[in-house]
């Protein structure tokens, strides 16, 4: 049905009304609508008109989310500065946008160029560009439809390939997805070769309207040139246009349609300059359509003349008026905006205002509100130390009560776990915002556990935004003031989404008849708020279902101390949760330690044990040695082994994976028993036998030749033609390192004396 009423404003002419209950997406409609009509009608030009920056903005980013081409978007106003983007919107902005888009654009003609192969200077201005495509690209492809056209007459129609064949594009188009054309039917290959075309010429159709930004210099000319003839759709608020209307209409600014949003919030006066910021055509206007959109129940236009407002009835708005006078309107009839409880405490001001499908089955609907017994309360407020309301100035209205309330509240919420983007905090008087906004920088400011809330203004301000849950301070305690409007409350209860807690004087509002539906409603549930302090936001509850173990609290000094506790109480229990994790974390740490220690506290005791079996079963072997140690050592380790009465000598070293080595895998030892056998002495006797036989010729060193005399038999005589280097030579010669020692050490130093035992043995 909403489907139908927007197609309803696009199609007719004229003026189209459309009236939005809270909550019926009355921005997405106007979205739909400016989409439809860019599309449908490309050469149109609209005007969006809203009361306030904040609603423009809002229906600004929604509009750059959709397939609009940004150079057709423009901002005017102040309120640009505003918007969550960083793209610029301004005139000028969207000036400097054009001439960056335009070197990209000149960029694609090169390469256009380069992939047909055709000469000179083509991208240096969007003229040059515009003659190439005459030129080479338009006649390229009438001369590709001339030999499709003359192909399929010789064979009595085209085959699937003759688009790939005669393709004039190919090289151009060798970035995109392959294949271009897939052959398989001469339709579908026609198809992508006219889209390709359109896709060319729609480059050098941009080219071409940015020509006089090129022409001009002056940056004021473009910007004015872009206002007035390049931008398909201007939004601006009803004072903006009032305020330039005059040079508007002397640039000679032109648009077919108009768009005002909140238009039951606009002033008739206002509602009409935005209607006249151009001057007729022939004696005719050029407006092609109106759409006013707007909600004659919500807040009518601020009129601070109490005489002008009342007697002049200023505060009509021209929406309300057609509504009055019974000018045929669509009405929007489906809210998504509030849970449907909550939708109860307006719904009853419309007709028939019923609830769209997911607010019904959406899950965030059906949960309860964590912490809190209802989704909604009306809290009675009394005197704090015998003061309800304030004024220290005129109409400056303030309530110190409710302002710690509603704050203890806020930081109740916190604690749970609740976000505070997702909580606005509302009231009906400027004084008791600037109050609520001390209380919050005093209790919550410098605590990050609590911290700011999204929102802290008063009820008018907040028209047309909402959040999922609102805390919201009535004020008055003598009398109702200026909530006696229905419409003000009518915003005042349409705000919320999730939940709406009201802080008030119950006697004072239930008591007004203008109220009595709202807080018929509101009374339903008990004046005293009921909460569930066991419960963490979010909760598995379901809406209506009452939490199995609650507490009241009467009044705020009674908030205030139970928050001030409960604070403590989750500050402590937070910090018992950091130190389980430190220890926890710890106790991980140590026992990755332990596991990285133990392997190789079993891989020495392994080989200490080894150590030990290797030594009880000792060997003897006459491998030549190889000696790792210094001299000086090794006379150490000889003189330590003769005193225990066994020698080790490291003699090999394998290499590998030490646990491929049995039965001990890292080295092989010499054993010496100094002690003597029999089996020693036939083996030492063999040993000389061989070594009287042994003939040296002559080994060189570095800094000495020893000569082995040959035909000794017993005895050898061993001459030292260089005593000088002999330490030299022998720590250098490591291949018998123990006959060396003895020839160093020269203890006899008669001609005639023959090798030890010990020297005979290695």
């Amino acid at each position: 049905k909403q489907w139908y009423q927007r197609r309803v404003a696009i199609t007719a002419g004229g003026l189209t009304m459309v009236v939005g209950p809270p909550g019926t997406g009355k921005t997405d409609v106007a979205v739909q609508i400016i989409n439809n009509i860019y599309h449908n009608f490309p050469h149109q030009r609209t005007l969006i008109v809203t009361h306030s920056n904040q609603a423009l903005n809002q229906l600004f980013q929604k509009i750059m989310g959709l397939d609009i081409d940004e150079r057709h978007l423009l901002r005017l106003g102040h309120g640009e500065e505003g918007l969550g983007t960083d793209k610029d919107f301004s005139k000028y902005g969207r000036v400097n946008y054009i001439l960056a888009h335009r070197l990209e654009l000149l960029e694609e003609v090169g390469r256009l160029q380069q992939s047909l192969g055709v000469s000179g200077e083509v991208t240096y201005t969007c003229e040059t560009a515009g003659y190439f495509n005459l030129y080479q690209i338009k006649s390229r492809w009438e001369e590709f439809k001339r030999q499709l056209k003359k192909q399929g007459g010789a064979e009595g129609g085209n085959g699937p390939g003759d688009v790939k064949e005669y393709f004039p594009f190919h090289v151009y188009f060798s970035n995109a997805p392959q294949p271009v054309f897939k052959g398989e039917s001469f339709e579908e290959d026609l198809d992508v070769a006219e889209g390709c075309y359109r896709h060319i010429q729609r480059i050098f159709g941009e080219l071409e309207e940015f020509r006089a930004f090129e022409l001009m210099r002056s940056g004021l000319d473009r910007a004015n040139y872009l206002l007035v003839k390049e931008a398909k759709i201007i939004a601006m608020t009803c004072t903006h246009a009032a305020l330039t209307r005059r040079n508007l209409v002397k640039l000679g600014f032109r648009y077919d349609n108009i768009l005002m949003e909140e238009a039951a919030q606009i002033l008739e006066i206002e509602t009409f300059i935005p209607l006249l910021l151009q001057e007729p055509e022939d004696g005719h206007n050029r407006l092609k359509r109106v759409v006013l959109i707007g909600d004659h129940h919500q807040l009518p236009p601020v009129i601070k003349n109490m005489a002008f407002q009342k007697y002049s009835n200023m505060e009509q708005s021209l929406f309300t008026r057609f509504i009055r006078l019974g000018v045929p309107a669509i009405e929007l009839d489906k809210q998504g905006r509030s849970r449907e409880s909550l939708a109860n405490l307006y719904n009853w001001r419309y007709k028939k205002l019923g609830n769209l499908p997911h607010v019904l089955e959406s899950p965030e609907y059906l949960t309860a509100n964590p912490g809190f017994t209802f989704d909604f309360q009306l809290i009675n407020v009394e005197d704090f130390n015998g003061v309800g309301e304030s004024e220290p100035n005129p109409y400056f209205y303030q309530n110190l009560s409710e302002a710690e309330y509603v704050v203890a509240v806020y930081m109740y919420m916190r604690l749970l776990g609740y976000p505070g983007e997702k909580i606005t905090i509302l009231t009906t008087y400027n004084g008791q915002k600037h109050l609520i906004r001390d209380v919050v920088k005093q209790r919550c400011g410098d605590n990050p556990v609590f911290g700011f809330p999204n929102t802290i203004t008063t009820v008018d301000r907040y028209q047309g935004s909402q959040n999922d849950y609102i805390l919201l301070s009535l004020v008055r305690t003598k009398a109702v003031g200026h909530l006696r409007d229905v419409r003000r409350l009518i915003v005042a209860m349409s705000r919320a989404r999730l939940g709406l807690y009201v802080f008030a004087r119950v006697g004072v509002f239930a008591n007004c008849y203008e109220l009595t539906p709202a807080f018929n409603q509101l009374l339903l549930h008990p004046t005293d708020l009921h909460l569930c302090p066991d419960e963490l936001f979010p909760t598995n509850r379901k809406a209506g279902d009452l939490p199995p173990k609650g507490r009241i609290i009467k009044n705020m000094p009674e908030m205030s101390k139970f928050v001030y506790d409960f604070y403590y109480d989750v500050i402590e229990r937070l910090m018992k949760e950091q130190e389980r994790d430190e220890a926890r974390l710890k106790a991980e740490q140590k026992q990755q330690k332990k596991e990285i220690e133990k392997p190789a506290e079993e891989d020495a005791e392994v080989a200490e044990k080894n150590m030990k079996e290797m030594l009880s079963q000792p060997f003897l072997s006459f491998d030549q040695p190889t000696d790792i140690h210094d001299d000086s050592e090794s006379d150490e380790e000889d003189d330590q082994g003769a005193e225990s009465g066994r020698a080790i000598k490291i003699i090999a070293l394998p290499q590998g994976d030490p646990q491929e080595f049995e039965p001990f895998p890292h080295v092989k030892y010499e054993e010496e028993n100094l002690e003597g056998s029999k089996k020693q002495d036939e083996e030492t006797s063999d040993l000389q036998s061989s070594v009287s036989d042994m003939t040296i010729s002559k080994v060189e060193k570095e800094k000495g030749v020893m000569e082995v005399v040959e035909g000794a038999s017993d005895s050898q005589v061993i001459k030292d033609t260089d005593s000088k280097n002999t330490k030299d030579t022998d720590s250098k010669n490591t291949k018998d390192t123990d006959s060396q020692d003895s020839i160093d050490s020269n203890k006899d130093e008669d001609d005639n004396f023959g090798p030890s035992l010990d020297e005979l043995m290695s």
